[in-house]
C-alpha cells in the first residue's frame, strides 16, 4: 500500500467482545469512513455467529469490506490480505472517504503497519507429514516441537493453532532460522506512520463477563446449527476454518462426542485465553495507542 494512503488510514483494534462493532460504526459515521475488517475468520461465508460478524442491521449504513469473501474450504494468507486490503484502502481514498481498519487479528494489524515476512515457499510434503504426526501424537506434541526450536513463537501460539504452528516449524526446518527471528519488521518512522492507531484496553474481569455472555448469546442464536451446516459443506471446510474458535469445540462435540456443556465451557475458556493473547499483540505494537474502557 502506498505510504501516503497508509497515513490516511485509521485503525481500531481490540480483544474479542470488547465492543468494536458498535464503536467502529459510530466512529465511521463521524469521520466519513468505510470499514475494512481485520478479522481472519470473518472473511468466510456462512461463519457468521461464531465470528460475531456484524449484521447488516448493525452496520449503520456504513460500507464494510473484507467480509464473506471466501468459502470455508479456501485458504487465505496474510500477504493476500495486505494486498487486497491495500487496494480497497486506495479506492476508498480516491472516493474522498477514510479507510477505517477494524478487528482483532493482531497479525493483520502488524502486517498493515509494518509490512510482512513472506518466508520460504510451502513444503507440502513436510506439512502433510507434520499433520500425520499430529494425528499420531497430538497437538501438544507439535507445540513442544516448536518450543524446542522457537520458544518465542511457541509462547505466542496456542497449541490448538495447528496451522500456524506447522508453518513456524516448517520455516525453521527449511531455513534453520526461527520464525521469530525472521519476523522482525520494524515500525515505520513516526513521520511515515498513520496517526490514528488505537486499541481498546478494557478491565480484565469486565471483558471476561462480556465474553461469557457473548458465548451464551451465540449458542442461543444457533451456533451449533451453524457448525453442523459448516460440516456439511461441499467441499468440506479447511483445517483453518475447522480450527476457528467456537467452531472447533463444537466440531469436537459433534464428531467425537464431547458433552455439549463441556464444549461450551471450552469456548468460554478458549475465548478468554485468546483475548489475553490479543492484549499482548496490541500492547507490543508501539504504533498503537491504548484507549481505556
Amino acid at each position: 500500500m502506498d505510504q501516503e494512503v497508509l497515513k490516511q488510514c485509521w485503525f481500531l483494534a481490540g480483544p474479542t467482545a470488547v465492543g468494536k462493532t458498535a464503536l467502529s460504526v459510530a466512529l465511521a459515521q463521524s469521520i466519513g469512513a468505510e470499514i475494512i475488517s481485520m478479522d481472519s475468520m470473518a472473511i468466510y461465508q456462512g461463519m457468521d455467529i461464531g465470528t460475531a460478524k456484524p449484521l447488516p442491521s448493525e452496520r449503520g449504513g456504513v460500507t464494510h469490506h473484507m467480509l464473506d469473501i471466501l468459502r470455508p474450504h479456501e485458504a487465505y494468507s496474510v500477504s493476500e490480505f495486505v494486498f487486497s486490503a491495500g487496494r480497497i484502502a486506495e479506492d476508498i481514498c480516491q472516493r474522498g472517504s477514510v479507510p477505517l481498519f477494524v478487528g482483532g487479528t493482531g497479525l493483520y494489524l502488524r502486517a498493515m503497519l509494518r509490512g510482512i515476512f513472506d518466508g520460504p515457499e510451502a513444503d507440502w510434503e513436510l506439512r502433510r507429514q507434520l499433520e500425520k504426526d499430529v494425528g499420531q501424537h497430538g497437538k501438544q506434541w507439535l507445540h513442544d516441537e516448536l518450543r524446542k526450536v522457537d520458544p518465542e513463537t511457541a509462547i505466542r501460539l496456542h497449541p490448538n493453532d495447528v496451522r500456524r504452528i506447522i508453518r513456524a516449524v516448517e520455516v525453521y526446518r527449511l531455513t534453520g532460522v526461527p520464525l521469530s527471528k525472521q519476523q522482525t519488521q520494524q515500525p515505520l518512522d513516526p513521520t511515515q506512520r498513520p496517526v490514528h492507531v488505537y486499541w481498546l484496553d478494557p478491565p480484565r474481569e469486565w471483558l471476561h463477563d462480556r465474553i461469557n455472555l457473548r458465548v451464551d448469546q451465540m449458542m442461543e442464536q444457533g451456533l451449533l446449527q451453524e457448525t453442523k451446516t459448516l460440516l456439511l459443506a461441499d467441499p468440506p471446510p479447511s483445517r483453518t476454518a475447522r480450527q476457528a474458535l467456537g467452531y472447533r469445540e463444537l466440531i469436537d462435540h459433534l464428531e467425537n462426542g464431547t458433552e455439549l456443556d463441556a464444549a461450551v465451557e471450552q469456548i468460554r475458556t478458549g475465548t478468554r485465553q485468546f483475548a489475553k493473547r490479543q492484549h499482548t499483540w496490541f500492547r507490543n505494537l508501539e504504533e498503537c495507542t491504548p484507549v481505556a474502557i
